[in-house]
Formats: C-alpha cells, structure tokens, sequence
C-alpha cells in the first residue's frame, strides 16, 4: 500500500511552492490548541483545495426521545446529559404568546444523549398532579426563553453552578422604552433544578425597536475569561432578526452590546446558538436559525406560512463579528412536511460528544443529527492534487496530529517551511510519509519520525498537498 503510495509524490510536487502572499506578516501562535477548518484563520492560500461544509446526518429516531419543543438546552455534566426545554401548561384557558403565565420549563436526562429518562420532581402542580418534570412555572414573562449554562468557572460558588439569562420585553415597537424589568434577568442554580432569578442583568436599550424574543445564549469563556451572551436585536433600519454580544466579568454588570450582523441581504437570524465547542473552546460553534417569511405551508395551530433552517456559522473568543464562509443551509428542512411549516427548524444549544467519534445536535423535532469529531468543515481536495499554505504560525509541542479522511486513492503530506517558504531541512513534502485512511486523529511522520520539538516556538508555515483528501482539524502535542 505504501509503495503505490509513493507513486503520488511526483506528481504531487510538479503543483511548485504556493505563493507567499504576506511573508512579513505577523505569526499566529497556536501553541498546542486545536484548531478547525471552519473559517479562513490559519489560511494565508489555497490551489486546488477549497473549504468545504460537512452537514450532519440524522440519525435513527431513539425510542425515547427529546420531545417536540423549543428553546431546548443540552449540556454534559460529568456522565450525566441534561436537557431543559420550554413547554406549555396543557390545562391553561388563556390564548398562547411569548412571555405568558402558561409557559413551563420541563428537565430530563440522558446517560448516553440518545435516550432519554423524564424524572418525577414533585415541583409543580400540573393538571392536579406533581407527577411531572417541570422545575419552573408560572413566571411570565422568563420562561419564554430560559436558557440555562453549566458555569465552568474557576472558584464558582457551589450555590450558583448553573446560571441562565432570561425575559422577554414584550411585542411590538419598543423604542424609547426606558422602565425597568423589559431585559435579561440573571437566574442561579446549584444543581439546573432548583433556581433563584436575581436582579436584571441586561436592561432594555430604548434606542432598540425590538430584542431577547428569542434564544439568548450564554456561557462562561475559560478563553476571554469572561461571560458571554449572544442575544436577539434587529438590524435597523432594515428591520431584519439579528445577533448582539454583551460581556461581563461577573455576571451580574455587562457592557454595553455591540452589533456583530452577521446577515446576508434580506436575512432573518432567528437565533443564534453560540457557544464554545467542547474541543477547541476558543472556537464558538453557532447554529442560528434562518427564518424566511412568505414561504412553506400555514395549517393547524399555524396562521402563517413561513419556513426556517439551520445555518453554520462561528465566531473566535473575543472577537465582534461572524465568520460565513459558507452561506447555503447547514441542515435543510427535508422530507418531512412538518418541517415545512411556521418555526418547525430550530436546534439545542450545545453540540456535544456522543461517542468517540460522534457528535450530535439536537433538533426541536425531536430528532438527532450526526457528525464525525471536529466534522463541521474541512479543508479539502478533489480527485485533482491541491495545496494549502498557512500563514506563518508559532506552536508548542512535539507532534502534529490531524483529523481527517481519505478515499482508497486519498493522501495528505504536510511539509513544514519557515515564515519566507523555504522548507525546513527534514520536513519538506519529499521527506513526508503520506497521510491516509479515516482517523480522528494520525501523527503526520517524516523520513526522521515525527519529533517536530526542534521547531517549537519558531515562526514556521504548514504547506498541505492533498488529493480526495480532507482535514478536518491539526493540533500540536506534547
């Protein structure tokens, strides 16, 4: 297998040294973090590899599933997978609207994240029993949108392990409006039970027409050191669903928010669902709703026709902008009509390991959707040999391991150059053992072994030669 192998690397070298487009630039220390292909950060040129998007699959309905329901939140906690959604009191008489008295958040837990155990709390009274998982009622207007975290903060105290931003300001134009209690209240918790809402942490702006009606995202930042939340504003004066970033250093005083407008032309961003991804935490996977008036079907319970999906997107810890390198659908409504009708494509906040390799997301349909660790973009090559040159990077460690997958014919050899792109004597593509296979992770070899300490700490730039071909992620390791 290696020696047909080989047979590559002639032609693979006639592609000639990719053009150095910033060679005075400044380095990108990496150290040992692991870092994706989901954006264009450690990209300096591409000929003949491109990125590419890797929608997940659904996969097999489990046999006790989340149920159908919005504003769902699914963490990890040690073996433990707990989820919190939104639902609504099936005996309340009332008409249904954000913010109203009948709305309920509902808990269950999972040891796998694929089945799911309801628990009976006795905390609410429903329908004349507390036979039931309901952990907050009766708060209008917080539970339209509760969004819980798990704190991973240094030091947190243990009575508030669990935090949440919630409220909603109500409909309509708002602008102007300065009274108090239309903005995000803090809510702190021990165990994602039992919680205590504490004082208004994000007021209402008046100089907003309208925000919160939506998912308001939240987290703690081990890489900004930090709280972070993403909430709904509106583009003005387009007029189109949006996403803000606000930060605090405690939770309880935030700055003022900035607007990241990620939209494209006429785009509707319904929610955001940023957060850090468990892997690479400097790195904010977001999976927002895009929202399309006009179109799809309006029946049953639904007055109007308007259709969502699922877009990817991400941001890097303490940056103001999005990054959409790819602007179709991440997940499509598919073949099943009820996902073709008002508000029917939303999915949790937090994707979350599933297996050793796995990932999964959860939608609101109930259903869960695959992918391959660190599987939502690649760097990748066709049955054409490519190259990719980074932009000169700094690292720390002594191996270079990669995420990634090949056809029968597939290879990827990496040679390691210095920030002017002469190859380093050792790691040149010549020296390169071909990377090939399926691994979630493989240490890249050269014809001296895979020791690449000599070079820690040095500005040096990864040339990639690739054909059926994709890589997923690299990180340096000690």
């Amino acid at each position: 297998m290696m020696k047909s192998l080989s047979l590559l690397l002639p032609a693979m070298l006639l592609l000639g040294p990719l053009p150095l487009t910033h060679a005075t630039e400044e380095a990108v220390d990496i150290g040992s973090r692991r870092e994706l292909f989901v954006d264009s950060y450690l990209i300096d040129s591409m000929k003949g590899t491109s990125l590419k998007m890797h929608p997940p699959v659904k996969a097999p309905r489990a046999k006790s599933p989340l149920p159908v329901n919005h504003m769902v939140t699914v963490i990890q906690d040690g073996d433990r997978y707990r989820a919190w959604y939104r639902s609504m009191d099936p005996g309340f008489k009332g008409p249904f609207h954000s913010g109203h008295a009948g709305e309920m958040v509902n808990y269950a837990e999972s040891l796998d994240g694929i089945e799911w155990t309801f628990p009976k709390l006795g905390l609410h009274e429903v329908e004349g029993s507390k036979e039931n998982n309901v952990i907050l009622a009766k708060m209008p207007p917080f539970l339209t949108n509760f969004m819980p975290f798990l704190d991973t903060r240094r030091g947190v105290p243990a009575e508030e392990r669990y935090k949440a931003l919630a409220g909603y300001p109500g409909g309509g134009d708002k602008r102007g409006t300065t009274e108090p209690g239309r903005g995000l209240f803090a809510f702190v918790s021990p165990d994602g039970i039992q919680w205590t809402k504490k004082a208004e942490a994000i007021p209402y702006n008046p100089k907003w027409r309208h925000a919160f009606d939506s998912p308001n995202v939240s987290f703690w930042s081990q890489a900004e050191q930090q709280y972070v939340c993403y909430f709904r504003t509106w583009t003005d004066p387009e007029r189109m669903r949006s996403i803000s970033r606000a930060t605090s250093k405690d939770f309880v005083t935030w700055t003022d928010s900035v607007e990241m407008n990620p939209n494209l032309p006429n785009e509707h961003l319904y929610t955001s669902m940023t957060h850090p991804y468990f892997r690479a935490p400097h790195i904010y996977i977001a999976l927002p709703t895009r929202y399309v008036p006009g179109v799809g079907e309006a029946r049953d319970s639904e007055t109007t026709a308007n259709t969502t999906d699922v877009l990817f997107m991400t941001t890097r810890a303490g940056t103001e902008s999005f990054d959409r390198p790819f602007k179709e659908a991440y997940i499509r409504p598919g073949l099943d009509p009820e996902q073709w009708i008002n508000r029917a494509n939303y999915v949790a906040c937090n994707v979350l390991p599933t297996g050793k390799q796995e990932m999964s997301i959860y939608h609101r349909s109930g259903d869960r959707y695959v992918l391959r660790t660190d599987g939502f973009a690649s760097l990748h090559a066709g049955a054409e040999e490519g190259e990719c040159l980074t932009k000169p990077l700094i690292f720390s460690g002594k191996r270079l391991l990669l995420n990634h997958s090949g056809s029968a014919v597939g290879t990827i050899r990496v040679e390691i150059q210095d920030a002017n792109g002469v190859p380093v004597s050792g790691f040149t593509l010549a020296d390169c053992e071909p990377v090939w296979g399926d691994k979630i992770q493989t240490a890249v070899k050269w014809k001296d072994g895979a020791d690449v300490s000599a070079l820690a700490g040095k500005r040096v730039r990864l040339r990639f030669s690739m054909k059926e071909a994709d890589v997923f992620s690299l990180q340096f390791r000690p």
